[in-house]
């Protein structure tokens, strides 16, 4: 039987970091699914809008070859409809979030990758502007 990972993310500024985090979560399953932060959604997390609109975004990430499904994730709260629209057997979160995803291991699997080191979308989009 296939097991289905989810993942989410804003994918702003897209990196390398973005690109391990997406082939790594991959490898833990046989089709991966995708939920990119709605416009909206980044603006109330970050307080700032993203660089680059959803469907920018999403076109980028469905784009990717280990990517087989991308979806706007509108709320965070929805977490859990998302994990069972999808019929996730696995959520892949950034070690950063390590334990906030937790109670969602009653219908998956939670697995929290490390984050790759020295490279962060907020630290890009400050580099970017100060050099203008």
């Amino acid at each position: 039987m296939a097991r289905t990972v989810i993942t989410f993310g804003t994918f702003d500024v897209f990196h390398v970091g973005h690109l391990k985090v997406i082939q790594r979560a991959a490898e833990l399953g046989d089709r991966l699914v995708v939920g990119v932060s709605a416009d909206e959604l980044n603006l109330r997390k970050k307080d700032r809008e993203p660089v680059f609109s959803e469907a920018e975004r999403m076109a980028i990430v469905a784009a990717l070859k280990p990517v087989d499904e991308v979806f706007l994730e509108e709320s965070l709260e929805l977490k859990r409809d998302y994990i069972l629209k999808f019929s996730a057997d696995v959520l892949v979160m950034g070690d950063d979030w390590e334990g906030r995803f937790d109670e969602f291991r009653d219908v998956c699997e939670v697995v929290y990758l490390p984050r790759t080191p020295a490279i962060s979308t907020t630290a890009l989009i400050e580099k970017i502007s100060s050099a203008t």
